[in-house]
């Protein structure tokens, strides 16, 4: 990397810069994501190399610009697993996971706490530029650590029709100035939260519901003869083929399964 951004190295490496990349960052870890649930372990291979390029990108303009350095990165990061693992190198009892989980948040909790009285929430550091379901998980997480969260289940069930009622209602014709959007925002954030009560990842959960719908509309388009035939059919007649779809052997081939 440091050739490919030296003077004599590529002119395309050599000019980008931290905002120029990172879009690339999130693009290569959806395809690291891609190749695990796939279990393509020869593609995991080569997109971990892709991640770890960008890890040696960002470090080495930083080098560049005097920040830090690849040696600064790792040794932040062993001094944080010593710290976070004080079970392993400094004598601490935690018998089990959610023991070592207890005392790593404890842990993440006392180093953010100078941070936190200089922003003033203890929400900051989470970035506002995440995807948003992650963003909206992560802030339901943080909340919940000083008890501000729902009690169980039942209660998230009740929000869910609660947020579906104000939905509805700001549909009506007779609306005035239609907040639908925001409510609807709403209701897939207390989703999202459900989804950590229940100790599921939406994100999987969501990837899972579209390779469903992939297999199942695939189907459909299978029994009515291709894409064309399918968009002359009428809405019942796609209603009868999603139902076959459903019932049919090609709607169980996608990763997810009902």
């Amino acid at each position: 990397m440091a050739r490919l951004r030296g003077p004599d190295g590529c002119p395309w490496d050599r000019e980008q810069t931290f905002d120029s990349i990172k879009r690339y960052t999130l693009e290569e870890t959806y395809e690291v994501f891609d190749a695990i649930e796939r279990r393509a372990w020869p593609e995991l291979k080569d997109e971990l190399g892709d991640l770890l390029l960008q890890v040696l990108f960002y470090t080495q303009m930083a080098s560049e610009a005097g920040y830090f350095t690849l040696s600064d990165v790792a040794a932040n990061l062993n001094a944080k697993l010593i710290r976070r693992h004080p079970h392993i190198f400094a004598g601490v009892e935690a018998t089990d996971s959610d023991a070592v989980l207890r005392n790593w948040e404890q842990i993440k909790r006392a180093e953010k706490q100078a941070t936190a009285a200089a922003h003033g929430s203890m929400l900051d550091d989470i970035p506002r530029t995440m995807p948003a379901m992650l963003e909206a998980g992560k802030l339901g997480s943080r909340a919940a650590k000083i008890g501000f969260d729902w009690p169980n289940v039942d209660g998230l069930f009740d929000k869910l029709q609660e947020e579906i009622g104000e939905l509805e209602v700001e549909l009506r014709p007779a609306a005035e100035g239609s907040k639908a959007e925001e409510e609807l925002g709403d209701l897939l954030f207390t989703a999202v939260n459900l989804a950590r009560h229940l100790k599921i990842d939406p994100e999987s959960a969501l990837r899972g519901a579209n390779a469903k719908f992939r297999s199942r509309f695939s189907a459909m388009e299978s029994a009515a003869g291709g894409t064309d035939a399918l968009a002359t059919r009428t809405p019942l007649e796609l209603e009868e083929l999603w139902s076959s779809a459903k019932k049919g052997k090609n709607a169980a081939s996608g990763p997810v399964q009902s």
